[in-house]
């Protein structure tokens, strides 16, 4: 069995390269440099960054930047970075297609920003970020429910 590519602090990680979305692509291909796990950085730096991100393209990427917020945080502020994460990674999930997994995330992660609507901290737009969410699993929802219906190829026979 080959080695398994280890960080620095012995966990496992994939080293294949990623695309904006990050889906793994062959080994040896350019991809999209990945995003640094476990980086310390203030609510309005890790807000900054990952907005950057998103306005890039790169939904998966801010994720792992809520992601580190999300770790890194005690209650009450972790509940909010997870939602906050959630929706990026429901982001992403309807960027490349997966309408299920865009309509689970996106769902969980409004109703996880859901305690921070009355008080938003940080200047987040809990409120817009729900209605933005739950309008894109909306619209993929209805994506799935109006899926062309298989044809006929041949015609039956009236009688």
């Amino acid at each position: 069995m080959a080695d398994r590519d280890r960080d620095d602090s012995g966990r496992a990680r994939n080293a294949r390269p990623r695309d904006g979305l990050g889906r793994p692509l062959p080994y040896g291909s350019a991809g999209v440099e990945r995003q640094p796990e476990g980086v310390p950085r203030t609510p309005d730096e890790t807000l900054v960054e990952a907005q950057r991100l998103l306005d890039d393209g790169k939904p998966f990427h801010a994720h792992e930047v809520f992601e580190d917020a999300w770790k890194a945080s005690d209650e009450p502020a972790r509940g909010l970075w997870r939602g906050l994460a959630q929706l990026a990674v429901g982001l992403t999930h309807a960027l490349r297609g997966n309408v299920n997994g865009a309509v689970s995330l996106l769902d969980r992660g409004a109703l996880n920003i859901e305690p921070y609507r009355v008080d938003p901290p940080y200047g987040i737009d809990v409120a817009g970020l729900q209605t933005w969410a739950r309008a894109l699993a909306d619209e993929a929802k209805v994506r799935v429910r109006t899926e062309p219906s298989v044809p006929r190829l041949v015609s039956v026979p009236a009688g």
